[in-house]
């Protein structure tokens, strides 16, 4: 058995919509299997939201939904909320980065900290909420950045 990426990480979309099509390496694919079978996949409420919204029809919002369902969830309370507003704050007060991360970015980082994960992802703000905020999570790369399309 595969030991996944070796600890719980939730999901983001940058990462999900390259695992759904298949724009992985082989490696990357078995850590991923690896961290389904040892239960490791988180699900929270905005990257739902976010995934969801690529459905292309009724139908298929119920299959997707019924895959997210199938991971542990991980759910977003006011504390999540207050994390994700003070990573935030901190974007806009530091002026050598910029405070425009997507909101659903500055959540999912929230709930990795709340939930004591870790982000698996293809998308630098993770890198920057990790480094310019006092989020505490760890930064998951998908695969190395630059080498998906």
């Amino acid at each position: 058995m595969n030991n996944g990426f070796g600890r719980r990480v939730i999901l983001d979309n940058s990462a999900w919509a390259r695992l759904l099509t298949g724009r992985i390496p082989d490696v990357t694919q078995s850590l991923w299997e690896g961290s389904v079978d040892n239960d490791e996949v988180l699900v929270c409420d905005p990257f739902r939201l976010e995934a969801l919204y690529s459905a292309r029809d009724g139908r298929d919002y119920e299959r997707l939904g019924e895959e997210l369902d199938a991971f542990a969830q991980a759910p977003c309370d006011d504390r999540v909320w207050r994390l994700a507003h003070n990573a935030q704050r901190a974007l806009a007060a530091a002026a050598a980065v910029s405070h425009r991360v997507k909101p659903v970015d500055l959540l999912v980082a929230a709930a990795a900290q709340r939930h004591d994960a870790g982000v698996l992802h293809y998308d630098h703000h993770f890198d920057l909420l990790a480094q310019h905020t006092d989020l505490s999570f760890e930064s998951i790369w998908l695969a190395p950045r630059g080498t998906l399309s």
